[in-house]
């Protein structure tokens, strides 16, 4: 299988950041995200970013307040039939280990080393995120494609 350059992964924080109408890059990630989708990108998540959605969304702050169960049980559900999703394999695993030999990765890098082995092994070779820094010990492995320009 080869890589192509019209599946993009989609970090977690873009699916936040498009469902919290009151964050102040709601407006760049729904807009990001209906652009992709008019230029008919495969858009891919994982099951860990619908995870890591879940945990976020449920962290009550500022902006995220008390969200009802049900609503993010919904959103979860809409995003599993919107998007592609990568599931976890041995093959990802067996990747996120090379990664870690080969790169200085620890503590919550583990889980952003994860989204790159998850891309590698099935060829998606961009990452939508606001957090490029997050993401850049990876970027000969991988295209970043920032939030905001």
């Amino acid at each position: 299988m080869q890589m192509t350059d019209n599946h993009i992964f989609l970090d977690t924080n873009i699916l936040v950041y498009a469902n919290l109408a009151l964050s102040p890059f709601h407006i760049q990630a729904t807009e990001r995200l209906q652009a992709l989708a008019e230029q008919r990108i495969e858009l891919w998540l994982s099951r860990q970013t619908l995870r890591e959605y879940l945990a976020a969304m449920t962290r009550h702050g500022d902006l995220t307040g008390k969200i009802p169960v049900v609503s993010l049980v919904t959103d979860v559900q809409y995003f599993a039939h919107r998007f592609r999703v990568a599931e976890d394999s041995p093959q990802v695993t067996e990747r996120l280990l090379k990664l870690m030999e080969e790169i200085p990765i620890g503590g919550k890098q583990v889980h952003d080393a994860n989204i790159v082995a998850t891309m590698l092994v099935y060829r998606i070779p961009q990452l939508l995120t606001h957090n490029i820094s997050d993401f850049s010990r990876f970027s000969e492995l991988i295209t970043l494609l920032p939030l905001q320009e």
